[in-house]
């Protein structure tokens, strides 16, 4: 009789442990529910901008994912004479890109993801005499690369920036339009990097990717090293970076010139 009075003292017992515990938890579910929502409770896709798999991804890529696109590896320095190879010009026509984008003399623009200046110096001729590039990389040997460039070419318009992976390190509404050519695919940090950039623009700035056809199977380069213009407009025309796709031109034999423009913050 004993042993069964103290067994049911025990299960009572856990009863009303189990009820307490109950009434706790049902308690603070409500206050939750009536607080606004943290950053633990926002959906992933708004709390983490990037995933990951570091073992089934491109080899050519660094396994970090945006928005469903992995990024590429980052051109080192080394590649520099691949930039400055001679059949470039016949391959790409990116001699086009001035009177494409009606550059105009005392423009300032920002060439992010400059390199060794090739560029640069295409831009640089058609801002004269007032205007200004920002030759912008996280690389200093490229900067050297283009500030021997620019020494044997005389060109004095150039600025070169060391800037870093979060940020082309600009002066807020200083710049008329930022150009990316071949580069906004590389970058570790895009959202992060296209909010400095956004920043950077004037009222009514555009940006400018110039990127290999992802579409076209016939442009000859790495898979990952390629953008499709819908990926583009997902990522750069999302609405709190405040740019708006303006335009694509299709004057480049095997690379998109994608358009976007700065609108008013909301």
């Amino acid at each position: 009789m004993r042993t069964a009075s103290k067994k049911f003292v025990s299960e009572n017992c856990f009863i009303g442990i189990l009820s307490c515990l109950l009434m706790v938890l049902l308690q603070t579910s409500s206050l939750q529910a009536d607080e606004p929502a943290s950053e633990k409770s926002k959906p992933a896709d708004e709390k983490d901008r990037y995933s990951y798999n570091l073992r089934d991804h491109d080899r050519n890529g660094i396994g970090k994912f945006y928005l469903g696109r992995e990024i590429a590896r980052v051109m080192g320095y080394q590649g520099a004479p691949w930039l400055e190879r001679r059949t470039r010009e016949q391959e790409e026509r990116l001699s086009l890109l001035p009177k494409a984008l009606k550059l105009k003399p005392g423009m300032a623009i920002a060439d992010i993801g400059a390199g060794s200046g090739v560029i640069s110096v295409i831009l640089a001729e058609h801002v004269s005499p007032d205007g200004k590039v920002y030759a912008i990389d996280v690389q200093q040997e490229m900067l050297d690369l283009l500030d021997k460039k620019m020494k044997k070419q005389g060109v004095d318009n150039i600025v070169p920036v060391l800037g870093t992976q979060k940020s082309p390190g600009l002066k807020p509404e200083s710049i008329d339009l930022a150009i990316m050519v071949d580069v906004y695919h590389e970058f570790e940090f895009p959202y992060e990097m296209m909010q400095e950039i956004s920043n950077a623009l004037k009222p009514k700035g555009r940006v400018v990717l110039v990127e290999y056809r992802k579409e076209d199977p016939a442009v000859p380069i790495k898979l990952v090293h390629k953008m499709s213009e819908a990926q583009a407009k997902k990522e750069v025309a999302r609405p709190e970076l405040n740019l708006k796709w303006k335009e694509t031109i299709g004057i480049l034999p095997r690379q998109h010139i994608l358009v976007f423009e700065k609108t008013a913050e909301e």
